[in-house]
């Protein structure tokens, strides 16, 4: 008889690719190098044709650092495409073998931050509170204690909600019963039915099904309807208009569950130039060609350390010392405590150092034992620049 951990162990493996999901910096079990899933009909053709444009002369000493990322790939895994910005100018482009500028490439846990963007312009438009009980249905009955809930618990990823991220074995993870098992037809439902663990705001508790929630939240707050076609529509129009079309991130692509819900913990699509567009968002502080779209005091939020781990903001992850027994994401000991990114599973990274002037996009294919080795050469890259 097929039991259902054989199932979902089958259902994540062959949809992975062979991949375990875990977002948080890398951690988790790991992968095949293999292209990455197409879900849905989003992704462009793998066979992309390399049409870098042509780039200023590079210090031969930062140009080492970066083409070390694709000559070590024994040490750091395969990278697909590195792209660096100084001053919103590019200094350095290359594209791994079957890919180029215009390869969407997925963004696993890099969405995010782009989710935590979305939910800012919502609160600066007077949409939602940060600090208010977050408006999810099934918390609001009397006496439910997930009922305190806010926005700043889940973008601090401090629920309380019980949640397993990575499982081992990996089946019996919660990210993969959202994803692939249990809770893949209404991903929101799944989430937001999870019972409360810990009081909000007291635990540090890294979650792709926080995301989701956020997701469903933004969602509601554009329509009441539950069609998904309709949940789908007016979520696709609210990134368009208010993300996409103003930064210029036209090949940004989110995917939904059946129910219309955008899976904003994990998997959207972009090309390197386009994630490096919101990174230089994020850098210059909400402000896009003179035109601010987040107010000054949502990125000073997603930018200050969360009360429980220091190297966590809203939705991001900085370049600050986490807490003992926490695994590394950035490199505090090396960098400005100013730099931040946006980091997914297996080495996807928009890195952002506002005091250096820089933007850094890494994506590619990393296995967890590689991870030290693919930050210090990150680490390396950005201390030359």
């Amino acid at each position: 008889m097929i039991t259902k951990k054989a199932m979902l162990a089958s259902a994540a493996l062959v949809l992975l690719g062979g991949w375990s999901l875990t977002h948080a910096a890398g951690q988790g079990s790991i992968a095949p190098a293999a292209p990455g899933p197409t879900f849905g009909a989003s992704l462009d053709d793998v066979r992309a044709v390399d049409t870098s444009q042509a780039l200023p002369a590079l210090d031969p000493a930062i140009k080492a650092k970066a083409d070390a990322l694709f000559a070590d790939a024994s040490d750091v895994g395969e990278t697909r495409a590195l792209y660096v910005l100084r001053d919103g100018k590019p200094i350095y482009e290359r594209y791994g073998e079957g890919f180029g500028p215009n390869s969407k490439l997925i963004s696993w846990s890099m969405a995010k931050s782009i989710t935590a963007v979305l939910a800012g312009i919502m609160v600066s438009d007077g949409q939602l509170s940060l600090d208010s009980p977050a408006p999810v249905a099934a918390w609001e009955r009397s006496g439910d204690p997930r009922g305190a809930i806010t926005l700043r618990n889940l973008l601090h990823m401090a629920s309380g909600l019980e949640h397993v991220e990575t499982g081992n074995p990996v089946w019996e993870g919660d990210t993969v019963d959202m994803l692939f098992g249990a809770g893949a037809q209404d991903m929101a439902s799944f989430a937001e039915a999870k019972p409360a663990a810990a009081r909000p705001g007291e635990l540090f508790n890294y979650s792709s099904a926080t995301s989701v929630i956020l997701s469903d939240i933004l969602t509601d707050t554009l329509t009441p309807s539950q069609n998904p076609d309709a949940r789908r529509e007016a979520m696709r129009e609210f990134i368009q208009g208010r993300l996409a079309e103003p930064l210029g991130m036209t090949s940004l692509t989110p995917e939904f569950d059946a129910h219309g819900t955008m899976i904003g913990g994990s998997i959207m699509h972009a090309t390197a130039r386009d994630y490096a567009k919101f990174g230089e968002f994020l850098r210059n502080r909400g402000v896009v060609n003179g035109q601010r779209l987040l107010p000054e005091t949502w990125m000073r939020f997603m930018l200050s350390p969360s009360p429980n781990d220091a190297g966590y903001g809203g939705h991001i992850w900085l370049n600050r010392s986490r807490p003992a027994g926490a695994d590394a994401a950035l490199w505090p000991d090396r960098g400005p405590n100013d730099l931040f990114a946006c980091i997914g599973h297996q080495g996807q990274y928009i890195i952002v150092s506002p005091s250096q002037r820089v933007t850094v996009v890494r994506l590619g294919i990393t296995r967890d034992d590689e991870f030290p080795a693919l930050r210090r050469h990150l680490a390396d890259l950005l201390a030359a620049l």
